[in-house]
């Protein structure tokens, strides 16, 4: 019996190990996504690219936290919870005001687009 719950331990870890890394590889493509299509957008000029590029970071957070959650299921020691959950608190700060910031934006935006057409007239 110890022999089969070893085994679904290893694999449980093997699993875990390997999902961690593929939320944080996502969180590094939808980063580097973003970063490469606001800078385009940046060269044409286009106004709205904080706003998008916040929206691409925060995503790209919220998979890396899911990341570092995925992982406290293979922590073995008491420090390494306590760096992982540092670790948590820290990415879910940013993420909490990165989301602040991207309200203000939109709110930003939106008064700018109601302004606009009493400018016209």
């Amino acid at each position: 019996m110890s022999a089969w719950i070893a085994v679904m331990e290893d694999l449980l870890y093997e699993l875990a190990t390997f999902c961690t890394t593929l939320m944080e590889l996502f969180g590094i493509c939808v980063l580097v996504f973003t970063a490469v299509k606001c800078f385009i957008r940046w060269m044409r000029r286009d106004t709205e690219i904080r706003l998008t590029l916040a929206q691409g970071i925060a995503l790209a957070l919220e998979f890396k936290l899911g990341g570092e959650v995925l992982r406290t299921v293979v922590v073995r020691e008491w420090a390494e919870l306590g760096i992982l959950g540092a670790i948590i608190v820290l990415r879910g700060l940013l993420t909490f005001l990165i989301h602040w910031e991207i309200k203000n934006e939109e709110q930003a935006l939106a008064k700018q687009q109601a302004e606009a057409p009493e400018h016209t007239t």
